[in-house]
């Protein structure tokens, strides 16, 4: 009996001094700022920023805040200001409009708020605020989105580039990639200079489009040019954007399915989401480059932690890869999460 009891009382002094040594972990509060709420592309980042808050078993929450859509971007910065006000434990934010979101994050350091960007990024003069940008290396997803198009037509042709916002530094990225590419000569900054005949490619008057990320808006676009041109030999969305409205989308593909199957119309779109591997099997596209936003929203968790914990922010750039599917690959092209 004595020698039981002397093992509780070893026992409930080593859980003190365990105690002791040991206090309660703090909670961190890290803001995951997409450029919309009402997009796809960002409910997966979220869905990866979740993921990472049941691995760390309540060490950190994720803060799930944006516009409801996604605008020129003063909202968003608005909300940027306002997180870093609030002295959160740490902000993750793909910038809609790079300057405002720049000047949005001019206090963060003096806060002690670490930022990191993804899925875009901040203007080169404009990155001091951030320590690093986690995500998708853009110009390849234009570079690719462009060798897609040259392998269906390797002559050239009249091409239509459409683009999220002329303020945002992915889709530019992007739209460089692919004039670079089907030019065959680099630009010196994006988004690139216009094709005027190089490599047999010319864009057509009215283009590059730019919808605000406005999904209505993207998929009229794309109805009006397809009109309005009736031989062109590619449309390139550099964003998911009229896709997202996939009935709306269809309505529009459905009549230039044939010169789609024939490859008289490359229409390469960026990003894979379930929706648009649908339309892919359909017929209703010739091909999407996709980027991995499921791994972007849990990386950007773990390296917040990292550095509010003292430990080195991720290397500049962290890139997360591309997946390149076609009518071919369209079962396997996705990489697992």
């Amino acid at each position: 009996m004595l020698r039981r009891l002397s093992r509780i009382v070893v026992a409930a002094a080593a859980l003190v001094a365990a105690s002791a040594s040991s206090p309660a972990e703090k909670k961190y509060t890290f803001a995951l700022v997409p450029k919309a709420t009402n997009n796809p592309f960002f409910d997966q980042a979220f869905a990866g920023c979740k993921k990472a808050e049941k691995e760390l078993n309540g060490k950190i929450k994720c803060l799930y805040v944006g516009p409801s859509e996604e605008g020129g971007g003063d909202e968003q910065a608005q909300i940027v200001a306002d997180l870093i006000a609030r002295k959160v434990d740490g902000v993750a934010v793909s910038p809609t409009n790079a300057p405002a979101t720049a000047a949005a994050l001019a206090g963060a350091k003096a806060a002690g708020v670490p930022v990191l960007t993804f899925d875009s990024d901040l203007l080169d003069k404009d990155k001091e605020p951030r320590a690093a940008y986690v995500g998708t290396n853009n110009y390849d997803i234009g570079l690719n989105i462009a060798k897609l198009v040259m392998q269906i037509k390797p002559r050239g042709g009249a091409i239509c580039i459409q683009s999220g916002g002329a303020a945002s530094v992915n889709h530019n990225e992007r739209m460089q990639g692919i004039r670079d590419t089907l030019s065959g000569q680099k630009s010196a900054e994006p988004p690139g200079e216009r094709l005027a005949g190089e490599n047999g490619w010319t864009e057509v008057a009215g283009c590059p489009l730019y919808t605000n990320d406005d999904f209505a808006v993207a998929n009229q676009q794309m109805e009006d040019i397809l009109n309005r041109y009736p031989d062109l030999d590619a449309f390139t969305p550099t964003g998911g954007l009229p896709q997202i409205l996939p009935d709306a989308y269809t309505k529009t593909a459905e009549r230039v399915k044939d010169r789609i199957r024939s490859g008289r119309l490359a229409l390469v779109v960026a990003d894979t989401l379930p929706v648009q591997i649908d339309l892919l099997r359909k017929g209703l596209s010739s091909g999407q480059v996709g980027q991995r936003p499921f791994e972007m929203g849990y990386k950007v968790m773990y390296f917040l932690l990292d550095m509010k914990e003292g430990r080195p922010a991720p290397h500049d750039p962290t890139y997360t890869g591309l997946d390149i599917c076609t009518p071919d690959n369209v079962d396997t092209c996705i990489s697992g999460d």
